[in-house]
């Protein structure tokens, strides 16, 4: 199976042969994570981005070997999902760094309306955590506020990185949509 073409691997993997994706993994692997790690210059978001890639390719049927190369179709979703990526992390950090400065402790003494503005949100923002289920709370506040990366998170929980994305995330927009019109 390994001396297939790359048509004729999509037309087995299509076709239910597993086995196939493996291959196509050692053939594209190295490419996927080169093109992921030079455009997030991060390690363990490039290795989560190429296991992405390869998924979504195996569930979907986007890809027809007939108009172009496989491993241009792989490149093109690669560089487009860590562009997405960088998009999604500059999106995350800016509402984060305006979340700090909203609960943060300012140099200057608050005006009264500044101080029952930043009390109300504060509370906004308790409320929201405490609503998150237990399992995005603790990984939202290991991320967040003690610097643990998903990997690190990952280990200590004993999740898989795929896992703590995703509650990561999922924590996020619920706080995004509770907090975000409050921060303003």
């Amino acid at each position: 199976m390994k001396n297939l073409s790359d048509a004729e691997l999509v037309h087995s993997l299509r076709a239910g042969q597993q086995r196939a994706i493996a291959i196509l993994y050692d053939r594209y692997a190295g490419l996927v994570y080169s093109i992921a790690y030079r455009v997030l210059q991060n390690t363990q978001e490039a290795e989560d981005l190429t296991q992405d890639i390869f998924v979504t390719f195996w569930q979907s049927d986007r890809f027809d070997p007939q108009r172009g190369a496989l491993s241009s179709f792989l490149g093109v979703l690669t560089r487009s999902r860590a562009i997405d990526k960088i998009r999604q992390r500059n999106t995350t950090q800016s509402f984060l760094l305006r979340w700090q400065q909203t609960i943060g402790e300012g140099s200057t003494d608050p005006s009264p309306l500044e101080a029952a503005t930043t009390q109300e949100t504060q509370t906004t923002i308790q409320q929201a955590m405490q609503q998150l289920p237990d399992l995005q709370r603790q990984i939202l506040e290991l991320n967040y506020y003690q610097g643990f990366s998903h990997g690190q998170i990952s280990e200590h929980l004993g999740l898989t990185p795929g896992v703590v994305k995703s509650r990561l995330r999922q924590a996020l927009v619920q706080l995004k949509t509770q907090v975000a019109p409050t921060a303003r």
